[in-house]
Formats: C-alpha cells, sequence, structure tokens
C-alpha cells in the first residue's frame, strides 16, 4: 500500500511541476491544485474539531486552568455564529476579527522585543566577542529609537536617519536572506518528497 501512495504522490505532484513549463498541462495543473484546496479546507475543519475536542476534555476534566478552555471554545462559537448570520465580509465581522488579530500582533512583537534584548544578554554572558556585543547595541539601539522622547518627539537623527537605515537595509537584508533559506528548505524538502526519499503519506 505504501508503495501506490508514494506512486500517486510523486505522479500528481510531477504533474504539478510539469504544470509550470508545458502550457498543455496548465489546466490539469489547476484542477489538482484546486482538489490540494479542498483537501487543506477538510484538514482544517479536522483540525477545529480537534481542537473542540482536546479543550472539551480540559473543561470536562476539569484541569488546570481549563477556564481559558472555556473562553478559547465560547469565542470559536460566537465568532462562527456571528460569521454565518452577517458573512465574512461585513463590517462588524471585520471589526471584530481585527480587534483579536491587531492586539495579538501588537503584544508578539512586544513579548519579541523583549525576548531578543533577552536573548542577546544572555549571548553576552555565555561568549563575548565582537559579533556579540555588536547585536546587543543593534538591538538597543533600535528599541531605544523607536521611542518618542516626549515633548521632542523622536530624535531626527535617530529616527529620520539611522534607524531607517537600520531597519530597511540591514534587517530587511536579513530578512530576505531569511526567505530564501526557507524558500531552499521547502524547495529541497519537496524533491525529497518527489524522488521518494522522504515518504510522508505512506509511512517509512
Amino acid at each position: 500500500m505504501k508503495y501506490v501512495s508514494a506512486f500517486f504522490a510523486i505522479a500528481f505532484g510531477l504533474l504539478v511541476l510539469a504544470g509550470y513549463f508545458v502550457p498543455a498541462l496548465e489546466p490539469l495543473q489547476a484542477l489538482l491544485i484546486s482538489w490540494a484546496g479542498i483537501l487543506l479546507a477538510v484538514a482544517s475543519l479536522i483540525g477545529v474539531f480537534n481542537l473542540i475536542t482536546v479543550h472539551g476534555e480540559k473543561i470536562r476534566s476539569r484541569e488546570k486552568n481549563s477556564g481559558y478552555s472555556s473562553l478559547l471554545l465560547v469565542s470559536l462559537v460566537l465568532t462562527f455564529l456571528l460569521g454565518l448570520a452577517l458573512g465574512p465580509s461585513h463590517p462588524v465581522m471585520q471589526g471584530v476579527v481585527e480587534s483579536v488579530i491587531l492586539p495579538v500582533e501588537a503584544s508578539l512583537m512586544a513579548i519579541l522585543s523583549v525576548t531578543l534584548l533577552y536573548a542577546a544578554i544572555r549571548l553576552l554572558r555565555r561568549r563575548v566577542d565582537v559579533m556579540s556585543v555588536i547585536f546587543l547595541l543593534t538591538v538597543l539601539a533600535v528599541l531605544v529609537w523607536s521611542l518618542a522622547l516626549p515633548p521632542y518627539g523622536e530624535l531626527a537623527l535617530f529616527g529620520n536617519t539611522l534607524r531607517p537605515w537600520l531597519t530597511q537595509v540591514l534587517a530587511l537584508g536579513g530578512a530576505r536572506g531569511i526567505l530564501i533559506g526557507v524558500a531552499l528548505g521547502a524547495l529541497t524538502t519537496g524533491l525529497r518528497v518527489l524522488l521518494a526519499f522522504d515518504r510522508p503519506y505512506g509511512g517509512k
């Protein structure tokens, strides 16, 4: 059975890949991608049901912090019912989503800033070299220059010159390097699956 699943996975993967190079295969490629989208939607539903099951079991067994599980399930049901009643494009629904997503993103960025500073201090304690000092100074500089100093606001040299250069030149270059690494890793993983070196679809 695992050889059959390997055959279909490799065949469909090669057909989708060939659709980018052979125009005649583009309709078949679009069909396979649409099927993959349907499977992804079904997998998302299974994930939601698994989430409900896991947290429902926590509530039933009265585990520690099960109140958060209750809050999660209530929010899930209310958001789902509101989406059915109003539709995803309704302004009220958009406001509900943004009122959750934006604060969560802001909180994550705040946690990331503190974690980055803590990691820099730990790095300096474990290994003191030129790059560690540069890393710590860069983190401190970006954090300080991101603050507005009342009543003067942002300092002109720091806020308008140095911080954009750090964030839009150095940091953007690093982010592009990370994205290139992710792309190469995804390409390598896809090739290993297509060549049957890795078989997540059929066991070992």
